[in-house]
């Protein structure tokens, strides 16, 4: 049968998994410190304090790893926007209120040691990176659509988070620096411990109302965009970025969406009714037209590379 819940039903009933979830996630976590990941003896004045303001010589970053980290920072810059709507969707009570603020602190941290970074090596323009964080936490992120919230919600921060994780990983391969690589892998690190929280929170939702959360994870895929969308730049940067493989359709599919269905069991599962079915459908057709345009984004770039490589 299925089973229509309200977001504050599904809240109740799901509670003791997310404590659950909560104590794992809690005995797995290691705690750090930003100020341990930034060499602050390259640090120095700007002129406002007697030295020298940013030049674009004093940066060691290339122009992709440069937008790489402005990317990944006014993402997590944009930290009280996901705050306010995790919080709407959780709310404070139990469980949920200790991971809403568990979950905002140790993001907090990613923003912090990136600034501190950027800003102590010179590799990006500080006026520009504060203009641009003014920008954007001042859009902030889009409404959401109707329907649960909470279904929603989980289903989209499962699959942000992961592919917030690769980012980070491969920005710091980019960034030739092993100060950039340590950091970004610490920022990581902590990016999968939340996925592994959500995603089990989604699970559990598949089990408690298949059809409702199926057709909640189908929405979400199919009108995915990372949370940075209305930062300036963005679509720019990110066909930049997708160019050089820090992120891009192909990642998506194969690294995000494709395991996170499979620990789901979406294509296995024998539980949805007829609403559940026509979604995972749609689900199906629009994995199999990503894979088509990741083909041929592929075979784009690497053209594209090769024309390159031969003006060189």
């Amino acid at each position: 049968m299925t089973l229509h819940l309200s977001d504050s039903d599904i809240l109740a009933e799901l509670e003791p998994t997310a404590e659950a979830n909560l104590n794992d996630h809690l005995s797995k976590a290691k705690m750090w410190h930003p100020h341990d990941y930034v060499p602050w003896d390259e640090g120095r004045n700007f002129a406002a304090m007697g030295g020298d303001d940013w030049d674009p010589e004093q940066s060691r970053l290339s122009e992709v790893a440069k937008a790489a980290m402005i990317t990944n920072l006014l993402t997590e810059d944009n930290l009280p926007s996901y705050h306010r709507e995790l919080a709407d969707t959780f709310g404070f009570d139990n469980a949920w209120g200790t991971w809403v603020g568990r979950w905002t602190a140790e993001e907090n941290r990613h923003g912090i040691v990136l600034r501190d970074y950027l800003v102590v090596t010179r590799a990006v323009d500080p006026v520009a990176l504060e203009e641009a964080r003014m920008a954007h936490m001042t859009a902030g992120i889009a409404k959401p659509e109707p329907g649960s919230q909470f279904l929603k919600g989980v289903a989209y921060v499962t699959l942000q988070e992961l592919a917030t994780r690769i980012s980070h990983r491969n920005t710091g391969a980019l960034c030739n620096d092993a100060v950039a690589d340590r950091m970004l892998a610490r920022i990581a690190a902590d990016e999968n411990l939340h996925m592994i929280f959500y995603r089990k929170l989604c699970a559990a939702a598949l089990d408690l109302t298949p059809d409702a959360a199926m057709q909640a994870i189908t929405e979400v895929i199919l009108r995915f965009q990372m949370p940075g969308l209305n930062q300036p730049n963005f679509r720019r940067n990110a066909v930049l970025l997708a160019k050089h493989g820090v992120y891009d359709l192909r990642q998506h599919l194969d690294v995000v969406l494709r395991p996170t269905l499979r620990t789901w069991r979406i294509f296995e599962r024998t539980d949805f009714g007829p609403e559940g079915e026509i979604a995972r459908a749609e689900l199906d057709a629009y994995l199999l037209d990503l894979e088509a345009k990741a083909a041929r984004f592929e075979e784009q770039r690497d053209r594209a590379l090769a024309r390159a490589a031969a003006r060189v």
